[in-house]
């Protein structure tokens, strides 16, 4: 009996299409998922005895800034995979968390603004959790910007994980960063071994995470499935280019001075 990694099977049979039975399940469940963190997060969880109604950000702000890292520790993953296997399933892998994971990302500065608003008064600060955070960003949309350098495939390849590896060096730069310096930004709570949340919240915050989860893998899915398409499509592409360039050479050049007919001459 043989066993096929995953790399193995992607390459020699992969996907045909961008969705999957898997996927559309996934997806399903993520949509229900969605209307119970609406429910618990706006309805039944009450508001903060400090903050106020404020702290509901909370259960988007905390869920995806969580999941941004695991995206990014994924793509540090995929990329030393692929330095390692040079196989095409760990750089496409390692390429569609990134994606995902400067979205994630993004989602995490746009609410932590919205929260520190009624919070600090401002909406930014130059915060070490804030400024690291938004050099996280930076430092993968770059990674992203090499992916789409124009170059030979494995060259690319091997270039955005190299770039993939030194980006993620921020991360935990970005987790310590309130235990490191003075931060307006507090510092780990659900982390603890004794939670300051409790009751509600606390599920709604696990709930957050369970839902902000399942649609990085139903995202995560689909953007591979669409790489490798677009891969198989770019490789057409340059297969056909190379075969019209063979015909060319291969056609036959008229000896000069003479006259080529196609038929009868009358």
């Amino acid at each position: 009996m043989t066993i096929a990694t995953p790399e193995a099977a992607v390459e020699a049979d992969g996907p045909t299409s961008t969705s999957s039975p898997f996927t559309r399940v996934l997806g399903i469940l993520c949509l229900l998922g969605v209307a119970a963190l609406l429910a618990f997060g706006l309805v039944w969880s009450g508001p903060d005895v400090v903050q106020g109604d404020s702290v509901r950000i909370m259960y988007v702000h905390v869920p995806v800034a969580i999941v941004a890292f695991l995206a990014f520790g994924v793509t540090a993953f995929g990329s030393a995979m692929y330095l390692w296997r040079r196989s095409q399933f760990w750089d496409l892998t390692a390429g569609a968390s990134a994606e995902i994971g400067v979205v994630y990302t993004s989602l995490t500065l746009v609410t932590g603004m919205l929260w520190g608003r009624p919070t600090w008064g401002v909406y930014w600060v130059w915060d070490a959790r804030l400024t690291t955070t938004a050099l996280l960003l930076v430092l993968f949309l770059g990674y992203l910007a090499v992916r789409r350098l124009p170059a030979e495939p494995d060259v690319r390849a091997k270039r955005a994980a190299i770039a993939g590896l030194i980006a993620f060096v921020d991360v935990p730069i970005v987790h310590y960063s309130t235990v490191w310096w003075r931060t307006l930004h507090q510092g780990p709570t659900i982390t603890r071994l004794d939670p300051q949340i409790d009751g509600l919240m606390l599920f709604s915050l696990m709930l957050g995470m369970v839902v902000f989860l399942g649609i990085y893998l139903w995202l995560l899915v689909h953007r591979f499935r669409v790489a490798y398409l677009e891969a198989q499509v770019e490789d057409r592409g340059l297969d056909v280019a190379i075969a019209e360039r063979r015909a060319e050479g291969a056609a036959p050049v008229p000896a000069p001075g003479r006259l080529v007919t196609t038929g009868d001459e009358r």
